[in-house]
Protein backbone atom coordinates (compact mmCIF):
# COMPACT_ATOMS: atom_id res chain seq x y z
CA UNK A 1 0.00 0.00 0.00
CA UNK A 2 1.69 3.07 -1.38
CA UNK A 3 0.15 6.86 -0.26
CA UNK A 4 0.86 9.07 -3.06
CA UNK A 5 -0.57 12.95 -2.42
CA UNK A 6 -0.06 16.77 -4.24
CA UNK A 7 0.45 19.55 -1.77
CA UNK A 8 -0.20 23.05 -3.41
CA UNK A 9 0.79 26.41 -1.82
CA UNK A 10 2.38 29.24 -2.56
CA UNK A 11 5.62 28.82 -1.94
CA UNK A 12 7.54 25.25 -1.86
CA UNK A 13 7.69 24.71 1.81
CA UNK A 14 3.67 25.57 1.71
CA UNK A 15 3.33 23.18 -0.59
CA UNK A 16 5.09 20.23 1.31
CA UNK A 17 3.64 20.78 4.29
CA UNK A 18 -0.19 21.10 2.71
CA UNK A 19 0.82 17.14 1.43
CA UNK A 20 2.36 16.50 5.11
CA UNK A 21 -1.30 17.45 6.65
CA UNK A 22 -2.93 15.31 3.86
CA UNK A 23 -1.30 12.20 5.10
CA UNK A 24 -1.81 12.84 8.63
CA UNK A 25 1.98 14.21 9.13
CA UNK A 26 3.55 17.04 11.53
CA UNK A 27 4.86 20.33 9.79
CA UNK A 28 7.93 18.61 11.49
CA UNK A 29 8.31 14.86 10.03
CA UNK A 30 10.96 14.05 7.13
CA UNK A 31 9.58 12.83 4.00
CA UNK A 32 11.13 12.65 1.03
CA UNK A 33 9.24 14.61 -1.63
CA UNK A 34 9.33 16.02 -5.67
CA UNK A 35 8.64 18.97 -6.86
CA UNK A 36 6.29 19.35 -9.47
CA UNK A 37 5.86 22.97 -9.88
CA UNK A 38 7.51 26.01 -8.67
CA UNK A 39 6.04 28.84 -7.66
CA UNK A 40 6.12 31.83 -10.02
CA UNK A 41 5.09 35.14 -8.55
CA UNK A 42 2.28 37.09 -10.59
CA UNK A 43 3.87 39.79 -13.10
CA UNK A 44 3.48 43.39 -11.79
CA UNK A 45 1.51 41.72 -8.97
CA UNK A 46 -1.30 41.14 -11.60
CA UNK A 47 -0.60 38.84 -14.36
CA UNK A 48 0.38 35.06 -14.83
CA UNK A 49 1.87 33.22 -11.58
CA UNK A 50 1.40 30.07 -10.14
CA UNK A 51 0.92 28.30 -6.90
CA UNK A 52 4.37 25.52 -5.82
CA UNK A 53 2.85 21.97 -6.45
CA UNK A 54 5.22 19.22 -4.76
CA UNK A 55 4.28 15.20 -4.58
CA UNK A 56 5.33 13.11 -1.48
CA UNK A 57 4.99 9.34 -1.54
CA UNK A 58 4.66 7.64 1.46
CA UNK A 59 5.59 3.63 1.18
CA UNK A 60 3.73 1.55 3.35
CA UNK A 61 5.56 0.40 6.54
CA UNK A 62 5.32 -4.14 7.49
CA UNK A 63 2.35 -3.39 10.04
CA UNK A 64 0.31 -1.18 7.54
CA UNK A 65 0.93 -3.82 5.10
CA UNK A 66 0.27 -6.73 7.73
CA UNK A 67 -2.64 -5.06 9.26
CA UNK A 68 -3.51 -4.00 5.72
CA UNK A 69 -3.84 -7.89 4.90
CA UNK A 70 -5.36 -9.07 8.34
CA UNK A 71 -8.12 -7.08 8.11
CA UNK A 72 -8.87 -7.94 4.35
CA UNK A 73 -8.29 -11.65 5.10
CA UNK A 74 -11.18 -11.01 8.21
CA UNK A 75 -13.70 -9.73 5.79
CA UNK A 76 -13.27 -12.58 3.32
CA UNK A 77 -14.36 -14.68 6.21
CA UNK A 78 -16.91 -12.54 6.96
CA UNK A 79 -16.22 -11.26 10.51
CA UNK A 80 -16.48 -7.74 10.05
CA UNK A 81 -16.87 -7.94 13.23
CA UNK A 82 -13.91 -8.96 14.96
CA UNK A 83 -11.92 -5.67 16.11
CA UNK A 84 -8.05 -5.78 15.19
CA UNK A 85 -5.98 -3.45 18.09
CA UNK A 86 -2.40 -3.01 17.21
CA UNK A 87 0.41 -2.62 18.93
CA UNK A 88 4.17 -1.70 17.93
CA UNK A 89 6.77 -3.46 20.00
CA UNK A 90 10.59 -3.81 19.13
CA UNK A 91 11.53 -5.16 15.62
CA UNK A 92 7.80 -6.31 15.24
CA UNK A 93 3.55 -5.35 15.84
CA UNK A 94 1.44 -7.49 18.16
CA UNK A 95 -2.45 -7.79 16.92
CA UNK A 96 -5.20 -8.20 19.62
CA UNK A 97 -8.17 -9.44 17.87
CA UNK A 98 -11.37 -9.32 19.76
CA UNK A 99 -15.48 -9.60 18.70
CA UNK A 100 -18.07 -12.36 19.35
CA UNK A 101 -16.69 -14.32 16.32
CA UNK A 102 -13.14 -14.77 17.38
CA UNK A 103 -13.66 -18.52 17.76
CA UNK A 104 -13.62 -18.49 14.31
CA UNK A 105 -10.06 -16.91 13.92
CA UNK A 106 -9.03 -19.31 16.69
CA UNK A 107 -10.02 -22.60 15.44
CA UNK A 108 -8.92 -26.52 16.19
CA UNK A 109 -5.98 -25.79 18.85
CA UNK A 110 -5.29 -22.53 17.40
CA UNK A 111 -4.55 -23.83 13.68
CA UNK A 112 -6.44 -20.91 12.07
CA UNK A 113 -4.60 -18.37 14.53
CA UNK A 114 -1.39 -20.04 13.63
CA UNK A 115 -1.56 -20.06 9.78
CA UNK A 116 -2.91 -16.67 9.99
CA UNK A 117 -0.22 -15.21 11.87
CA UNK A 118 2.44 -17.08 9.33
CA UNK A 119 0.65 -15.59 6.58
CA UNK A 120 0.35 -12.27 7.36
CA UNK A 121 4.20 -12.34 8.91
CA UNK A 122 4.99 -13.37 5.32
CA UNK A 123 3.20 -10.29 3.60
CA UNK A 124 5.18 -8.26 6.48
CA UNK A 125 8.29 -9.32 5.20
CA UNK A 126 7.79 -9.67 1.57
CA UNK A 127 9.85 -6.65 0.24
CA UNK A 128 12.30 -5.98 2.98
CA UNK A 129 15.65 -7.39 4.02
CA UNK A 130 15.19 -7.06 6.99
CA UNK A 131 12.84 -9.21 9.26
CA UNK A 132 9.89 -7.69 11.12
CA UNK A 133 8.09 -9.91 13.51
CA UNK A 134 4.13 -10.42 13.37
CA UNK A 135 2.51 -12.16 16.43
CA UNK A 136 -1.50 -12.49 16.60
CA UNK A 137 -3.26 -13.26 19.79
CA UNK A 138 -6.85 -12.50 21.13
CA UNK A 139 -7.67 -12.15 24.39
CA UNK A 140 -4.78 -14.40 26.57
CA UNK A 141 -5.37 -17.31 24.11
CA UNK A 142 -1.65 -18.06 23.55
CA UNK A 143 -0.92 -17.68 27.33
CA UNK A 144 -3.64 -20.17 28.19
CA UNK A 145 -2.32 -22.69 25.44
CA UNK A 146 1.38 -22.13 26.77
CA UNK A 147 0.17 -22.92 30.13
CA UNK A 148 -1.67 -26.18 28.69
CA UNK A 149 1.49 -27.47 26.79
CA UNK A 150 3.50 -26.69 29.87
CA UNK A 151 1.21 -28.76 32.05
CA UNK A 152 1.02 -31.58 29.22
CA UNK A 153 5.13 -31.89 28.70
CA UNK A 154 6.02 -32.30 32.45
CA UNK A 155 3.44 -34.65 32.89
CA UNK A 156 4.34 -36.92 30.11
CA UNK A 157 7.58 -36.52 31.45
CA UNK A 158 6.40 -37.38 34.93
CA UNK A 159 5.01 -40.64 33.15
CA UNK A 160 8.04 -41.60 31.39
CA UNK A 161 10.43 -41.65 34.04
CA UNK A 162 8.03 -43.96 36.15
CA UNK A 163 7.15 -46.56 33.38
CA UNK A 164 10.00 -46.01 31.07
CA UNK A 165 8.47 -45.78 28.33
CA UNK A 166 8.10 -42.99 25.56
CA UNK A 167 4.63 -41.02 24.35
CA UNK A 168 4.07 -39.59 20.70
CA UNK A 169 2.84 -35.86 20.84
CA UNK A 170 -0.16 -35.23 18.13
CA UNK A 171 2.18 -32.72 15.46
CA UNK A 172 3.16 -29.19 16.30
CA UNK A 173 4.36 -26.16 15.48
CA UNK A 174 8.01 -25.39 16.39
CA UNK A 175 6.64 -22.35 18.70
CA UNK A 176 4.84 -25.47 20.72
CA UNK A 177 7.24 -28.09 20.21
CA UNK A 178 10.00 -25.43 22.04
CA UNK A 179 7.37 -24.80 24.69
CA UNK A 180 7.19 -28.78 25.43
CA UNK A 181 10.92 -29.16 25.01
CA UNK A 182 11.39 -26.61 27.99
CA UNK A 183 8.80 -28.47 29.86
CA UNK A 184 10.24 -31.15 29.83
CA UNK A 185 14.11 -30.35 30.57
CA UNK A 186 12.32 -29.29 34.30
CA UNK A 187 12.20 -33.21 34.67
CA UNK A 188 15.41 -35.14 36.05
CA UNK A 189 15.42 -38.82 34.16
CA UNK A 190 13.35 -37.48 30.98
CA UNK A 191 14.24 -36.36 27.62
CA UNK A 192 12.20 -35.01 24.53
CA UNK A 193 13.35 -34.95 20.81
CA UNK A 194 11.52 -34.35 17.59
CA UNK A 195 10.40 -36.56 14.83
CA UNK A 196 8.52 -36.31 11.86
CA UNK A 197 8.74 -33.71 9.04
CA UNK A 198 7.08 -30.14 7.94
CA UNK A 199 3.08 -30.46 9.01
CA UNK A 200 4.15 -34.22 11.09
CA UNK A 201 6.46 -33.08 12.77
CA UNK A 202 5.61 -33.78 16.92
CA UNK A 203 7.76 -34.02 19.79
CA UNK A 204 8.51 -37.21 21.51
CA UNK A 205 8.90 -37.36 25.29
CA UNK A 206 10.89 -40.56 27.04
CA UNK A 207 12.84 -41.76 29.60
CA UNK A 208 16.72 -40.54 29.65
CA UNK A 209 19.12 -43.47 29.04
CA UNK A 210 21.88 -41.59 30.40
CA UNK A 211 20.05 -41.19 33.88
CA UNK A 212 19.80 -43.62 36.51
CA UNK A 213 16.75 -46.48 36.06
CA UNK A 214 14.45 -45.34 39.22
CA UNK A 215 11.30 -46.37 37.85
CA UNK A 216 9.10 -49.43 39.76
CA UNK A 217 11.51 -49.40 42.45
CA UNK A 218 11.55 -52.50 45.16
CA UNK A 219 12.39 -55.12 43.08
CA UNK A 220 10.74 -57.96 41.61
CA UNK A 221 7.12 -57.86 41.40
CA UNK A 222 5.98 -60.76 44.06
CA UNK A 223 2.16 -60.23 43.57
CA UNK A 224 2.77 -61.49 39.50
CA UNK A 225 4.97 -64.37 40.34
CA UNK A 226 8.12 -62.78 40.79
CA UNK A 227 8.52 -61.55 37.22
CA UNK A 228 11.51 -59.07 36.20
CA UNK A 229 11.24 -55.45 36.31
CA UNK A 230 10.23 -53.81 32.77
CA UNK A 231 13.83 -53.96 30.77
CA UNK A 232 15.44 -54.84 34.06
CA UNK A 233 18.42 -56.84 31.91
CA UNK A 234 19.21 -53.73 29.93
CA UNK A 235 19.47 -50.45 29.19
CA UNK A 236 15.68 -49.02 28.65
CA UNK A 237 14.56 -46.59 25.55
CA UNK A 238 17.42 -47.92 23.50
CA UNK A 239 15.70 -46.21 20.57
CA UNK A 240 15.95 -42.44 22.41
CA UNK A 241 18.83 -40.29 21.30
CA UNK A 242 21.11 -39.62 23.87
CA UNK A 243 21.18 -36.34 24.93
CA UNK A 244 23.45 -35.52 27.70
CA UNK A 245 23.02 -31.68 27.95
CA UNK A 246 19.17 -32.48 28.62
CA UNK A 247 18.84 -29.72 25.55
CA UNK A 248 15.64 -29.93 23.25
CA UNK A 249 17.06 -31.71 20.08
CA UNK A 250 16.35 -31.56 16.55
CA UNK A 251 14.42 -28.04 16.28
CA UNK A 252 17.09 -26.68 14.10
CA UNK A 253 18.39 -23.30 14.58
CA UNK A 254 15.03 -21.90 16.06
CA UNK A 255 13.08 -20.87 12.98
CA UNK A 256 9.53 -21.60 12.25
CA UNK A 257 5.99 -20.66 12.72
CA UNK A 258 7.20 -17.69 15.04
CA UNK A 259 10.56 -17.37 13.71
CA UNK A 260 12.20 -15.74 10.80
CA UNK A 261 10.52 -16.63 7.58
CA UNK A 262 13.51 -16.77 5.07
CA UNK A 263 12.06 -15.96 1.38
Amino acid sequence: MIKEVIGVGETELDALNDAKRQLGLSDTDEVEFELIQRAEKKKFGLFGGAPAKVKVTLKATPEDKAEEFLRNVLDKMNLQSVVIEKKLIEGGVEFDLSGEDVGFVIGRRGETLDSLQYLTSLVANHADSGYFKVTINTGNYREKREKTLEILGRKLAFKAVKTGRKTNLEPMNPYERRIIHTAVQKVNGAISWSEGENANRHVVIGPDPKAKNNFRKGGYNKGRGGRRPYNSSRSYNNSAPANPDRKPLNEGDGTGLYGRIDK
